[in-house]
């Protein structure tokens, strides 16, 4: 059972690691920008840092060298006060210029280490401000190529679309095409067969013509033949007109 929920658990935390690398990488680029904002911030705030540096060490080099105007006055009275044989002030005025040895020391010391700070900080300010520069231009880089590749992608994706509608277009195209053959086809067949009944009417025509085969009856060969059935001896009066067939009709009676 323990095994079983420690599996649970692992399944979990890898999930968990697959959906954030999944959210760090779809957002990369919006993560890189603020990151170098960051980085622009923290710069800035060193450089502020770094100023009030040098503005300490302008203040204790200013105090520095009062009081080594005052370390070199003081000696001035001292070798003033032994030139006129007057032992105990000079002694009194070596004390103080003792005291204002020390600080000279010590203020040379804070001075030493405020240059070494500055000079430190002012390095780490340049390093960070190329390397923030390198970055920014390779982010540009990545943009640029970042743009030219799903400009690319978009170019594909519609080029894979175009060549589906053209090719829906082709088949189209060859569909049309095979119907035009087709009916091209069967107008010839037509025109064919009308060719063919034309030339078999005409060779009929000639040939009723010619007495091979039985044509159409006109009145002429329905007289030749009416003609041919009466008898040969018989001669053929020609019909009484009517106005002497009254005329006889009136004699007989």
């Amino acid at each position: 059972m323990a095994s079983t929920w420690t599996k649970i658990i692992t399944l979990f935390r890898g999930a968990a690691h697959e959906a954030g690398t999944a959210v760090v990488d779809a957002n990369a680029m919006r993560i890189l920008d603020q990151e170098v904002r960051d980085a622009q911030n923290a710069l800035l705030r060193a450089r502020d840092d770094l100023a009030k540096i040098m503005a300490q060490r302008k203040m204790a080099a200013d105090k520095l060298a009062d009081k080594q105007a005052k370390q070199n006055e003081y000696g001035n009275y001292i070798r003033e006060a032994l030139s006129r044989d007057n032992r105990a002030l000079a002694q009194e005025v070596a004390v103080k210029l003792a005291q204002i040895e020390a600080d000279v020391a010590t203020d040379s010391k804070v001075i030493a280490e405020y240059d070494s700070s500055i000079s430190k900080l002012q390095a780490s300010s340049r390093q960070a401000e190329t390397v923030i520069s390198r970055l920014k231009q390779q982010i540009d880089t990545v943009k640029a190529t970042e743009s030219v590749q799903r400009a690319q992608a978009a170019l594909a994706a519609q080029h894979a679309g175009t060549g589906a509608k053209l090719g829906n277009a082709l088949d189209s195209l060859e569909r049309i095409k095979l119907r035009q053959t087709e009916r091209a086809a069967q107008l010839q067949i037509a025109e064919e067969l009308n060719a063919a009944t034309g030339d078999d009417m005409d060779l009929h025509r000639r040939l009723a013509q010619a007495g091979i085969v039985p044509g159409e009856a006109s009145a002429d060969s329905i007289l030749a033949r009416f003609e041919a059935q009466q008898p040969r001896g018989l001669t053929h009066d020609p019909a009484p007109q009517l106005g002497q067939s009254a005329g006889a009709a009136s004699k007989n009676s």
